[in-house]
């Protein structure tokens, strides 16, 4: 069993906490759409039209109003016509305050996009640069701008530190991985070993496979993020179990640059 199997089985006990179980996923998918096409609706309507008890709505649109997809509005206790969050009126009769939930702006823009198809074509459109020095500094922006995206987001004084913060970031867009030590013959150091992100779920799974320009962009910006040299010591494309990004003082902080300009070339490694 390999460093990155034994971690994966480790590491998968703890992905519940981080994520959202499957079975909510697709639960609260159901909530969303029927809100996209109904507008406004209250407990009652919602638990007749899905199918379940009012206390699996309630659950539901607790988890979706914390995650901000989801707002509340307040009929008050009046035979009236109030307005819902996204402006339709619903009518009530006079009794105690109800709610009536509707899609925030947030939870609008969670459906139709097709970011994938377009981000592929975008890609092979770099890809089909002939001159080897503007693709190269395509890419190489490509990578800054990728770091530009989280570098609010990124703490730390250390390497170390900022690291794991970047880890907790991917964590949080669920793409599965942690930060460890290097045991590596020859990678250790008086600290201990160099720090790795182990990445057990690739962002960008299927422009990888057509390009490793992406996984050097992607080395690039983790470089630029902590402030320190990275390489990829143990890559997927090259059958390895997960890939492995290694920071410390080993390598070139200049190489990944020069790996952006290539297509086939397999992962660097230390040493």
């Amino acid at each position: 069993m390999t460093t990155c199997q034994k971690s994966t089985i480790a590491y998968s006990k703890d992905m519940n906490i981080r994520t959202a179980p499957a079975e909510h996923r697709s639960s609260d998918a159901a909530v969303i759409e029927l809100l996209r096409v109904e507008k406004t609706l209250g407990i009652g309507e919602l638990a007749r039209r899905l199918g379940v008890t009012a206390t699996a709505v309630r659950q539901r649109l607790e988890r979706l109003m914390r995650a901000g997809l989801v707002g509340r509005a307040t009929l008050s206790d009046s035979n009236e016509s109030a307005s819902g969050l996204n402006g339709k009126r619903t009518t009530r009769m006079r009794g105690r305050p109800s709610h009536v939930y509707s899609l925030t702006d947030k939870g609008q823009r969670t459906g139709g996009d097709n970011f994938r198809d377009l981000a592929l074509v975008l890609w092979n459109e770099i890809r089909s640069v002939r001159e080897p020095a503007v693709r190269q500094g395509l890419l190489s922006r490509i990578g800054l701008a990728m770091a530009d995206t989280y570098r609010d987001e990124v703490a730390g004084d250390t390497p170390q530190q900022r690291l794991e913060s970047m880890a907790q970031i991917l964590l949080d867009r669920r793409i599965s991985c942690e930060v460890g030590h290097s045991s590596t013959p020859g990678e250790a150091t008086a600290a201990g070993g160099l720090s790795v992100l182990t990445s057990y779920a690739c962002p960008y799974p299927e422009l990888a496979e057509q390009d490793r320009g992406i996984c050097a962009a992607e080395r690039l910006m983790l470089q630029d993020l902590v402030g320190s040299a990275v390489q990829l010591s143990e890559c997927r494309l090259d059958g390895a179990a997960c890939c492995r990004f290694t920071v410390g003082n080993s390598g070139d902080p200049t190489a990944v640059v020069g790996a952006l300009s290539g297509t086939t070339a397999t992962c660097n490694k230390p040493g």
